[in-house]
C-alpha cells in the first residue's frame, strides 16, 4: 500500500515537471524590460552619467546592494569601447558590460554580460529624448530566454524584478540631474 502511495505520488511529480517544462518551452524565447522617467534637465546633463561608466556608482541602483563589491574598469570608462566588471554577493552576481554604441545625447548601448548567478547575455540601451521642455530617459534590457529562464519565469514575474530595479536607478538619475 505505502509502496502504491509512493509511487502515485512520484508519477504525479514527474508529471508535473513535465508539464511545467511544456508551459516553458511554449513561452517566448526572447524578453525585454523597459522603464522610462521625465528628468527636468536637459540631455546634455544627463547623458554624462549614464555614458562614463565610473559615475554608475551614483546612481545605479545595484552598486549599494553589496558594499564590499569589487569593481575593474578597462583602458577607458567613458565612450565605444568602455568596460566596467563586477563581482559581488548574491544580490549583484558578477557580470561585465561595454559600452558598444555611443550617440551623444541621445543614445548609449551596450553589451552586457552575466556570469553569475545566470549565465547570460543582453542588450542594454538608454535612449534620451527630448520631452516637455525636458528629458524622457528609457531603460531597456532585452535578450535570449533560455528554457531555465523561462522555467524561472513560471514562478517570479522577471519583467516585475528588473523593472523595480529600472525604476529605482531611474529615480536616482532624476535626482542627481535636477539638483
Amino acid at each position: 500500500m505505502l509502496k502504491t502511495v509512493l509511487l502515485s505520488l512520484l508519477g504525479l511529480l514527474v508529471l508535473l515537471i513535465g508539464v511545467a517544462l511544456l508551459i516553458a518551452a511554449m513561452r517566448p524565447d526572447h524578453f525585454a524590460v523597459e522603464r522610462s522617467i521625465r528628468i527636468a534637465a536637459p540631455a546634455a546633463k544627463i547623458y554624462p552619467m549614464i555614458e562614463d561608466l565610473r559615475r554608475w556608482t551614483e546612481w545605479s541602483p545595484y552598486e549599494h546592494r553589496d558594499p564590499a563589491m569589487q569593481r575593474s574598469y578597462g583602458a577607458s570608462t567613458r565612450g565605444v569601447g568602455a568596460t566596467y566588471a563586477w563581482k559581488g554577493n548574491s544580490d549583484v552576481g558578477e557580470g561585465s558590460m561595454r559600452i558598444t554604441r555611443a550617440d551623444e545625447p541621445q543614445r548609449v548601448a551596450m553589451d552586457l554580460e552575466f556570469i553569475k548567478p545566470l549565465a547570460g547575455h543582453n542588450e542594454v540601451n538608454f535612449l534620451l529624448a527630448p520631452q516637455d521642455g525636458g528629458t524622457r530617459v528609457t531603460w531597456k534590457m532585452e535578450g535570449a530566454c533560455p528554457l531555465l529562464s523561462r522555467v524561472i519565469g513560471l514562478f517570479f514575474n522577471m519583467d516585475e524584478m528588473i523593472g523595480k530595479d529600472f525604476e529605482a536607478g531611474l529615480s536616482h538619475l532624476k535626482q542627481l540631474s535636477e539638483a
